[in-house]
């Protein structure tokens, strides 16, 4: 049986990845008049006096949304609310199992801006935190600063944030391992979505100077045609040399390169144009902008996916469940360019210097210190 054919199999099998669990158990009328009526009464009631109370009263405190409208799932597209259903369950799966966080899949039959945002605000009240999942850009990033400002609980597009992290992360990492120091590496980011936009901004933040965006057409620089809002946003902090041209003009003399775009879109001969010891974090998935033997054979030093069959896997797990757990436990009202900062180092530290590698810059996902040390340093900034 092909994996494929295991999936759907399972998938039937499982009717849904995830159920509701009561705590409470109903055995007796005793039972009964405490978890429902009469008793129910007198937490509504306190929480009606202190809506923080709510916290304590009611799964708000370790509960969040994981919502998507459809429109950007995995490497699948546009394929709408019920489709992507799937992914948002397994999403919650992940929260779950590797956080301890609950969470709630909620996939709206809408793609515009303003009922995506009306709609998670009025459900806001029963959760901790909202989860933003596979919203196409540029719509995600107004989606986002909309909420943040409308609410007064953490809301995470992991999209964007989650695998931003984790590229620091490595990219911290493979800096050790390569000799490399960031005020001195050029960066090439392909892919000026949600993920490309994110990792880009926070490179920024972290201190790399020299950053140059691409998309389908090329650089993007002043000169790009049909740039969309947010594209124009980046052109203002990247691309300071002002440089236009293809993506192959822009890896000559480049450092690092981190796809977050198509399969197969970077030759040998551009990893070979690149600076000694390149880094390259191929992310497009399943399949890779190069795969990791052809970029070794070319020059690279280090190489991550998202594929967990290579080394140096990019995934995104080893972050949010960590993220939002330190986010519920700390009541922070909102998840900040510090935590994500934060989060980064503590995920790159994982991996002592003595065993880092070529091989080795990140930890695995299923490393049972991960959410705990990322929880911690999410909370420390609260």
């Amino acid at each position: 049986m092909s994996a494929i054919e295991q999936a759907l199999e399972m998938h039937e099998k499982w009717n849904g990845k995830i159920e509701t669990t009561a705590k409470a158990h109903v055995n007796t009328r005793e039972d009964l008049a405490i978890a429902y009526t009469p008793g129910v009464a007198e937490p509504c009631k306190v929480i009606a006096k202190d809506p923080d109370a709510a916290y304590k009263y009611t799964m708000k405190a370790n509960t969040i949304a994981v919502v998507s409208d459809g429109s950007a799932v995995l490497g699948l597209g546009n394929i709408g609310a019920k489709a992507a259903m799937p992914v948002m369950e397994g999403k919650a799966v992940l929260f779950k199992e590797f956080g301890g966080v609950n969470a709630v899949p909620i996939c709206l039959d809408t793609q515009d801006t303003e009922e995506i945002i009306k709609t998670v605000v009025n459900i806001a009240p029963a959760f901790g935190g909202i989860n933003l999942e596979d919203i196409s850009a540029p719509r995600c990033f107004e989606i986002e600063t909309r909420l943040k400002e409308l609410l007064d609980i953490p809301v995470f597009h992991d999209d964007q944030h989650g695998t931003a992290i984790v590229v620091l992360a490595g990219i911290i990492n493979a800096l050790k391992v390569t000799g490399k120091k960031k005020e001195d590496c050029k960066i090439v980011v392909n892919g000026a979505g949600s993920a490309g936009v994110a990792i880009t901004k926070l490179l920024l933040s972290y201190g790399f100077p020299h950053l140059t965006m691409c998309d389908s057409k090329g650089i993007l620089s002043e000169e790009s045609p049909n740039l969309n809002w947010m594209k124009k946003e980046m052109i203002k902090v990247t691309n300071l040399d002002h440089k236009t041209g293809t993506l192959a003009d822009a890896l000559k003399g480049a450092d690092i390169f981190v796809g977050v775009s198509v399969p197969n879109i970077i030759s040998q001969e551009m990893v070979a144009s690149m600076n000694k010891d390149a880094i390259l974090f191929a992310l497009s998935n399943p399949v890779p902008e190069i795969m990791p033997d052809l970029a070794k054979a070319a020059g690279a030093k280090v190489v991550g996916t998202g594929r967990s069959d290579f080394p140096n896997q990019v995934n995104n797990v080893v972050a949010f469940p960590g993220i939002f757990k330190g986010a519920l436990e700390g009541r922070a009202p909102q998840i900040t360019e510090e935590m994500k900062l934060a989060t980064a180092k503590a995920i790159a530290g994982l991996v002592p210097d003595e065993e880092l590698n070529e091989d080795n810059i990140l930890p695995e996902a299923f490393d049972p210190r991960v959410s705990q040390v990322v929880s911690e340093a999410v909370k420390a900034l609260i």
